[in-house]
């Protein structure tokens, strides 16, 4: 990822970010973009700088639905309800799906192949049922915990922000598990790649959350994605589509329990 030198024009390269920024939307978000064909293979490594970019509109997605359900009056519960069910529209779901598919690939199966055959099965098990249920539920009582709707966007905004950022870090340090799969096709994002979506997560941590409150965040969720990190070579060799997406969801849970305390 090189930026132009002084002399040389600029359009070319900002066409080559725009770009990139636009397969990280199309693939992370189910906005209705132009021209939204699939992406994947090479150019999800090459957008991953941008996912911290994804989440902020996510993220704001959340905090306007939240913002209006208060506004009409609506307790903190249903309003953090909705503002969660906006996240999960906008998203399709996708994070929640890889985790619910890694807790039942963890849990139900006795050997690394039959792990991966049980994360590659669309159905859903008990494991994955009780890891979706728990992640709606911490994640729904964080939102409404937190007193004003002001306090919620913040949170929410930094929580989508700082969970895409740690995507593609786990994607650099992490190899794929599989030989094939989405993971393994879209490869190793440059470690500048993956340290431009650090730094992103981490400004949107600070600039939401402030210095002290943006450090706590970032050491919790420093620790759970390294946790999910670790448990996924030490149970699968490696890192899948699915397991970075139980990357994503606990980063969240992580950085809206740190903006609670």
């Amino acid at each position: 990822m090189t930026t132009p030198g002084m002399h040389d024009d600029w359009r070319p390269w900002l066409g080559e970010r725009l770009g990139e920024l636009t397969a990280a939307l199309r693939f992370l978000t189910r906005l209705p973009l132009p021209h939204a064909d699939p992406v994947g293979g090479a150019v999800l490594a090459q957008s991953a700088w941008a996912f911290p970019l994804a989440g902020v509109a996510v993220g704001v997605i959340g905090a306007v639905v939240y913002a209006l359900a208060h506004r009409l009056g609506l307790p903190p519960w249903p309003a953090a309800a909705l503002a969660l069910a906006a996240t999960l529209g906008a998203t399709g779901a996708l994070h929640e799906d890889g985790l619910a598919d890694t807790a039942d690939g963890f849990g139900g199966g006795d050997t690394r192949d039959a792990k991966l055959d049980i994360m590659h099965d669309a159905r859903i098990g008990a494991y994955g049922v009780c890891a979706l249920t728990l992640s709606l539920i911490i994640r729904a009582a964080a939102i409404a915990s937190l007193s004003g709707s002001g306090r919620v966007a913040a949170a929410l905004i930094a929580a989508h922000v700082a969970a895409r950022a740690a995507i593609p870090a786990v994607m650099f340090l992490v190899r794929p598990a599989r030989s094939d799969g989405l993971s393994f096709a879209a490869g190793q994002p440059s470690g500048t790649r993956a340290g431009v979506a650090a730094a992103l997560g981490a400004i949107a941590l600070i600039a939401c959350l402030g210095p002290g409150r943006a450090l706590i965040a970032a050491l919790v969720l420093i620790v759970a994605a390294a946790l999910i990190a670790r448990l996924s070579v030490t149970q699968i060799g490696g890192q899948t589509g699915d397991v970075l997406g139980a990357v994503e969801q606990t980063s969240e849970i992580a950085v809206l329990l740190a903006a609670v305390g």
